[in-house]
């Protein structure tokens, strides 16, 4: 009798919790061993830099299952440990305690790590990264301390986090290279409403500013203007962990590149998460977007690829903020550099708005600012991939059901 499949998932977050949970609801009875570098269970990210951050609410709800969960549906879970090869001959994998798992199956669900300044001292003890449990605890602490911090980058992290440090009664300061916050994300338009966000709030924005170096008392900008802060948290991008994958000679480029299935160019090696580069074939292309979403939905593809039945992830790219009283989610993908056009619908002074970005009048990204129950609506759009009538999709008073095509 040939022995039992061992499926290993290499990670240790909500990508390979999901995939633990996947397999056994699509009825693998064989070994699960989840792997991950942390030592706290796997748990959920997008509330380290929201609830978590402002005032700890929700700590003890990020976790995707409890322990006895694990136990339940055995669940070999190792924290505190992490996968530092892989022998596809052997069909083998190395452990950083020296042991070596035989896998059928591997999952390679190992996330991305915070990009690093790259500028004088930037390892200073008062400079702050924020993705971990550990780092959202040790930035919220920092908060609760200081009377004012700098933030490096004006996306998501770094605008999440300012708004955090306000709620506090920090001052602050964000340094952003770029004339607007989100502007490869959002367009200058839809940038300049969260930079007045923000400085509504009392958040000092020095936009077109570049860091020259970190100092004892704050940092340094390049053209010499120095700014005092008792921290200084970079959001400056993250950066996917594809060294393990890479070392085992399989095919990487911003991130690991994936089929549709979430196969790896190793037929018994799949990834799933932020560190997935995968062929979407709604868009056409290969994207790789640290959305939750992603780490969220992508593991019952890969499960059930892993098993051997058909399966493909063709999900459109979700995610959303909360920032002081504006709430937004936006669905769908630009890619970088493609000519496009936007339409708004409603009030960018008021922050009351839907966006629709269009190429060839086109839907393929839209976006919901404080108006609410649209999402439905703006993803049933998105997936259309039909011309629409511009001025229709400006006017509130068109509902967006009119305007979905069948």
């Amino acid at each position: 009798m040939p022995a039992p499949a061992t499926f290993v998932i290499a990670g240790g977050g909500l990508a390979a919790a999901k995939a633990a949970e996947a397999l056994r609801e699509e009825g693998f009875d064989g070994a699960i061993v989840v792997v991950g570098r942390e030592p706290h269970l796997p748990y959920e990210r997008p509330p380290l830099s929201k609830t978590c951050l402002q005032d700890g609410g929700e700590r003890e709800k990020i976790f995707v299952h409890d322990a006895g969960w694990y136990r339940d549906h055995a669940v070999d879970l190792r924290t505190g440990v992490t996968v530092t090869g892989i022998d596809r001959t052997a069909h083998q994998v190395t452990l950083s305690d020296g042991e070596r798992l035989r896998y059928d199956k591997l999952l390679l669900a190992t996330g991305a790590s915070p990009r690093r300044l790259a500028v004088p001292a930037h390892d200073r003890g008062n400079v702050l990264y924020l993705r971990t449990v550990d780092d959202s605890d040790r930035l919220r602490a920092t908060l609760s301390a200081a009377t004012r911090i700098a933030v490096v980058g004006a996306g998501w992290i770094g605008l999440e986090t300012a708004a955090a440090a306000r709620a506090a009664g920090v001052e602050v300061t964000v340094v952003e290279q770029e004339r607007q916050p989100l502007l490869g994300v959002l367009g200058p338009e839809i940038g300049a409403v969260f930079a007045g966000l923000h400085r509504d709030h009392g958040v000092d924005l020095r936009l077109g500013a570049r860091l020259a170096a970190v100092t004892e008392a704050g940092v340094e900008l390049a053209d010499g203007t120095r700014i005092d802060a008792d921290a200084v948290v970079a959001g400056i991008g993250a950066v996917p962990e594809t060294d393990l994958a890479a070392a085992a000679g399989l095919t990487v480029g911003n991130g690991v590149t994936t089929t549709a299935d979430l196969r790896t160019s190793d037929p018994d090696i799949f990834a799933a998460g932020d560190v997935a580069n995968a062929y979407h074939p709604r868009l056409g292309a290969h994207i790789r977007v640290e959305h939750w979403a992603n780490a969220l939905n992508q593991p019952a593809v890969a499960a059930r690829a892993m098993l051997g039945r058909e399966a493909a992830y063709d999900e459109l790219p979700y995610f959303y903020t909360d920032q002081y009283d504006l709430g937004m989610e936006y669905v769908g993908h630009v890619p970088p550099g493609l000519a496009h056009d936007v339409v708004i619908r409603g009030d960018l002074a008021k922050r009351e708005f839907l966006a629709f970005w269009l190429r060839d009048d086109t839907v393929i990204a839209a976006m919901n600012v404080n108006i609410w129950d649209q999402t439905d609506e703006l993803k049933a759009l998105v997936r259309a991939a039909a011309p629409l009538d511009r001025a229709a999709l400006a006017d509130p008073a068109t509902p967006l059901r009119r305007l979905i095509r069948p």
